[in-house]
């Protein structure tokens, strides 16, 4: 079953959220949605290139509460250093997306060249499978995933929205690639 992304409108907001690396502040902060009934399309948790600190990105449903106030309870939170939030329009998303999908000799090529054009990755193949890492947009990867399910997804494992606010000041306005990434 293909999982619906929220599209880039006003309904969701990525919060970035900078915590301290330390062991239980994801169960805090996943616990005060929790506690308060907010809705999470998706989160995401990795380590700054600072090792004391945690990012996380959280893409919050603005329908389900209002954002000041989901900010206002994480502000609370201790070990919560800082509260970016991230409009859309505004950042640069993006999503990894690994998927195992049935392709044997004949169908190969045809999986292969769909992977080319969402600039994607073979990261495993056996004599009827193949393994492909694709990070885009999360839109883009929707699109993707539904041209993978006529051939049969084995497995799917998607990573959850992460983004950075887009740069000020560019140099240029470049072009972007069918993974919705920007061609310099």
């Amino acid at each position: 079953m293909s999982q619906e992304y929220p599209s880039k409108s006003p309904s969701h907001r990525i919060l970035s959220v900078l915590v301290e690396n330390r062991a239980g502040v994801l169960a805090r902060v996943a616990g005060l949605f929790s506690r308060r009934g907010y809705s999470i399309f998706s989160l995401a948790v990795a380590p700054t290139d600072d090792d004391r600190f945690s990012r996380i990105s959280i893409a919050v449903d603005v329908e389900s509460a209002p954002l000041e106030q989901v900010v206002a309870q994480l502000d609370k939170l201790v070990n919560v250093v800082d509260i970016r939030e991230l409009h859309p329009d505004d950042a640069r998303e993006a999503e990894l997306l690994l998927v195992s999908v049935s392709a044997d000799a004949s169908e190969r090529s045809q999986v292969i060249q769909l992977v080319g054009v969402f600039a994607g990755r073979i990261v495993d193949v056996a004599r009827d499978a193949i393994t492909v890492m694709v990070a885009a947009d999360p839109e883009v990867l929707d699109d993707f995933e539904n041209l993978m399910r006529p051939y049969g997804i084995v497995g799917l494992q998607r990573s959850g929205r992460i983004a950075l606010p887009k740069l000020e000041g560019r140099l240029s306005s470049p072009s972007q690639d069918a993974s919705g990434y920007t061609n310099v």
